[in-house]
């Protein structure tokens, strides 16, 4: 089975030159949960995805991937 991929973090952290560690301090989680979001283990709720955009000053859609195809 193939894991797939939701989600964006890993790619907008090093977009903005931040790390796993620094996003875990900046939101007080541990770093082993931001590492399981980055690596699309485990998927954040809705609502700490809402933070995590606030954190990384970036819209919240930029953290997800898109459904449509064109």
């Amino acid at each position: 089975m193939t894991k797939k991929t939701f989600n964006r973090i890993k790619i907008v952290l090093v977009e903005k030159g931040r790390t796993n560690l620094w996003l875990a301090d900046k939101m007080k989680k541990n770093a082993a949960t931001v590492s399981r979001w980055c690596t699309n283990e485990v998927q954040p709720s809705l609502e700490t995805l809402f933070e995590i955009a606030k954190v990384l000053e970036v819209d919240v859609r930029e953290l997800l991937v898109g459904t449509k195809t064109k």
